[in-house]
């Protein structure tokens, strides 16, 4: 597979079994991590591990979380992110540690860290794994995120669901990129995807 194969082929999938990456092999998918655009040299990624018993810990806070963020919370709901926090193979909490008074914008920093997460999805897929970017309302409790080492201002951009793909993958279809790409000649562009 050339590089350009392994980006054009490489989507998300939550159909995932053991194995997991290894430390090893999570190690070295995690150094892709760190090659992400980072203005000022942050580094504002944070990555906490979560793996055999510790997912059905985790799975018990994001139903506490749940139900602090709504307290309404249908019980199917619930139970669905209870499962799915409980059972996958490993899971990657993305933090980011953020300096709100530091020059850099924050949304600088928080793109940043997008940019080390989209890194990570792509290494998986290298390396014959694979994964999907899950967040919900839970990423915006602070309560949570101190519990997973990140107090604020540090927060959640989500989470990584990481293993195998069960199955056949099949890359789903994607857009022409030239509906989403317009030159500019010195007046405003117009892009074929906003044209009703």
């Amino acid at each position: 597979m050339t590089p350009m194969d392994m980006l054009l082929t490489r989507a998300s999938t939550d159909h995932l079994a053991e194995p997991a990456p290894s430390d090893a092999q999570l190690s070295e998918i995690l150094a892709a991590a760190m090659r992400a655009p980072d203005h000022g040299k942050l580094r504002p990624w944070r990555y906490v591990v979560i793996r055999d018993e510790a997912r059905p810990v985790l799975a018990e806070r994001i139903v506490a979380s749940m139900k602090r963020m709504d307290a309404e919370a249908p019980e199917f709901k619930i139970e669905k992110r209870r499962k799915r926090f409980s059972t996958m193979p490993l899971i990657l909490a993305l933090g980011m540690h953020l300096r709100p008074d530091h020059k850099i914008p924050l949304w600088e920093q928080e793109m940043a860290v997008a940019a080390a997460a989209m890194n990570v999805l792509n290494a998986l897929h290298a390396t014959g794994f694979g994964g999907v970017w899950v967040s919900g309302d839970v990423v915006d409790d602070p309560v949570l995120a101190a519990e997973l080492g990140l107090p604020a201002p540090h927060r959640l951009a989500g989470f990584l669901f990481i293993g195998t793909p069960e199955g056949e993958q099949h890359a789903p279809k994607r857009p022409d990129p030239a509906e989403f790409t317009a030159s500019w000649t010195g007046k405003p562009v117009q892009f074929a995807a906003d044209r009703t």
